[in-house]
């Protein structure tokens, strides 16, 4: 069993991640309310956020930009308009989807865009094309992570082929994703101790992102707070694809840190989020997504299921389970 202290000391190294206009975005193909960004922006400032994730760098060759909103694509003029000429303390990011995005075109020199961390996304058959954008993001200045999505349905000995691939190249962060909120607290803490083996080894730092299909986002997060993992990623109010992520008002809530400041948090979410929610854009956690959680199976069909507003549970559960 951890040491209390683990779970409940300060520790400087701890680097709180907002990825709400990312993964929230996910929920209304980024199309946010008028001053949002801004908004969300100031307030992670105020709250003493380590890294804001703006969205994705997708590719505009293979999505539509008059069917996303400017997150989906994070060009680095948009960027600059919300931000301005901030120069503080809080680092901005980007995730580079493995496959969705032309990253020797998009992403461009260090020195000329307002990006600190490029956040690279992949599956575990993904990983040498991983590497390839890592390096390439590394050589133009970016500090990088790897996010190896769906840990849940991988083979042990296949995540620590890639954890050793990516130890060798030049990643900054390993990330453990729970894609399908499938993963448990006693589960997520033999997740850590193996990123934790390789870390030591090469040198890294760990981060988590957690779904919230059974409800285990916030303890999840907590979990790997007390095995050593220092990059914790949450969005406000849990927004993210499905059922959401880790909710930044209770991560705040928990960390001892002092910089943290929860009220600009809560501010927000009175005035953005809670009526965003109110005017129908939906997501969190449902019977659906605690089912395919449950199944460690991908939210596709529970975002299907949700989106047609269906409420026929047992059907449902036939399906995904293949039963008659």
């Amino acid at each position: 069993m951890k040491d209390i202290s683990d779970m409940m000391s300060f520790r400087p190294s701890v680097k709180v991640v907002d990825a709400t206009l990312r993964d929230g975005g996910l929920v209304n193909d980024f199309f946010f309310p008028e001053g949002f960004e801004k908004a969300i922006f100031e307030a992670n400032v105020k709250a003493g956020i380590d890294i804001m994730e703006f969205g994705y760098k997708a590719d505009k060759d293979l999505f539509d930009v008059d069917k996303f909103g400017p997150c989906k694509f994070c060009d680095d003029d948009y960027i600059r308009s919300v931000v301005g000429d901030y120069s503080g303390d809080m680092k901005l990011a980007a995730m580079a989807d493995v496959g969705r995005c032309n990253y020797k075109r998009d992403i461009i020199e260090k020195k000329d865009s307002p990006l600190d961390l490029i956040r690279v996304a992949c599956y575990l058959n993904q990983i040498p094309a991983a590497i390839d954008v890592i390096e390439d993001c590394t050589k133009k200045g970016y500090q990088t992570s790897c996010n190896i999505m769906a840990l849940s349905t991988g083979q042990e000995s296949d995540i620590k082929a890639a954890l050793d691939l990516l130890g060798k190249s030049p990643v900054d962060i390993l990330y453990i994703v729970d894609s399908y909120g499938a993963i448990y607290p006693e589960e997520m803490a033999r997740v850590c101790d193996m990123f934790g083996e390789f870390a030591a080894k090469y040198n890294k730092k760990i981060g988590i992102h957690a779904h919230d299909n059974q409800k285990l986002a916030f303890a999840n997060t907590i979990e790997c707070v007390g095995d050593g993992v220092d990059y914790l990623d949450a969005t406000y109010m849990s927004m993210g694809r499905g059922a959401g992520n880790c909710a930044m008002e209770l991560l705040l809530g928990f960390l001892t840190n002092p910089k943290y400041n929860i009220y600009p948090v809560i501010k927000f979410i009175e005035e953005y989020m809670q009526p965003m929610k109110d005017k129908g854009v939906t997501w969190g956690y449902d019977l659906q997504y605690a089912l395919t959680g449950v199944m460690n199976q991908h939210p596709r069909t529970a975002i299907a299921f949700t989106k047609e507003k269906r409420k026929d549970f047992t059907n449902f559960y036939k399906e995904i389970t293949s039963q008659e």
